[in-house]
């Protein structure tokens, strides 16, 4: 039996405990409608016991569809990590600041949007509720508006790393090389989060890259894969990096070497295939 016939049937005893009630004629009639009152919630509370637990199961499904996802995509925008939000209930607002956190984890950006919405309309000034809905406007592709809540967020949080670095991605998709430096630099100076720092740097090697000064772009590179050596994808740039700064066998080196580090993600593929590419003799992609 589903949940939703589960609910519909213990919503019909309900109602005909109510309609019983108002009927109670003898003290028989309360013990009997007593009875049955202590067994609705008895079956009501084993209900939601199980629904939660089920819940709770499908949350390792997202976690574990997030590890997939990471290692296979080939997207360049920040992984979305981290537990299950821990929020203080404004007015049933936690529900869909959840609810938007799953749905970011499972790809439905636009559904993610839609609950986070939900959650600052019920409560306005919550901060984790809009870094979501950042979140979710930047990875669906929604640069203006994602812009626009991460400086809300800002203004609230200046040294919130992770909002700041996202401004700082968006700010490179927009090709504002200026502010990405800007936002890049100070979430490095900041230092307050590992991953932000991280990315931080990786994103200042793609500004450089695109500035055409390649020589600065691979600084930034090296130093990301001193901090993060399974961020594959900066193998990929770093080569890139190194062959338009002259610097062939070099970049020939380091695809080999994020192919080595991991074979199956999307990355460690591309690294493959633009080291089979300029062994053909053509140019790797700009």
């Amino acid at each position: 039996m589903d949940a939703e016939t589960t609910a519909d049937r213990l919503r019909q005893e309900y109602n005909d405990i109510f309609a019983r009630l108002k009927q109670v004629s003898s003290g028989a009639d309360r013990d009997s409608v007593k009875r049955d009152i202590i067994g609705l919630f008895k079956r009501v509370d084993h209900a939601i016991s199980g629904l939660t637990g089920l819940r709770e199961d499908i949350r390792v499904l997202v976690d574990s569809y997030k590890e997939m996802a990471a290692s296979h995509s080939g997207d360049q925008a920040p992984q979305f990590t981290g537990t299950v939000p821990i929020v203080h209930d404004h007015l049933g607002a936690s529900t869909f600041i959840e609810k938007g956190w799953s749905l970011i984890s499972l790809g439905d950006y636009p559904g993610a949007i839609q609950a986070l919405t939900k959650a600052l309309e019920l409560s306005p000034d919550d901060v984790q509720a809009q870094s979501q809905l950042g979140w979710a406007q930047m990875l669906d592709g929604e640069y203006d508006d994602a812009l626009a809540t991460f400086q809300l967020v800002l203004m609230k949080e200046p040294a919130n790393s992770l909002a700041r670095i996202n401004v700082g991605y968006i700010c490179l998709k927009k090709q504002l090389f200026g502010e990405a430096i800007e936002h890049l630099s100070k979430a490095i100076r900041l230092d307050n989060d590992k991953k932000a720092t991280l990315y931080a740097h990786y994103y200042l090697g793609l500004v450089y890259f695109e500035r055409e000064m390649y020589e600065d772009a691979q600084t930034f590179f090296e130093k990301t894969l001193v901090l993060g050596p399974n961020l594959i994808e900066a193998y990929y740039e770093m080569g890139r990096a190194q062959w338009h700064a002259e610097d062939q066998d070099a970049a020939r080196e380091t695809w080999a070497k994020g192919f080595k580090a991991n074979k199956l993600s999307a990355w460690g593929k591309r690294c493959k295939e633009v080291l089979e590419m300029v062994e053909r003799g053509e140019e790797p992609p700009q």
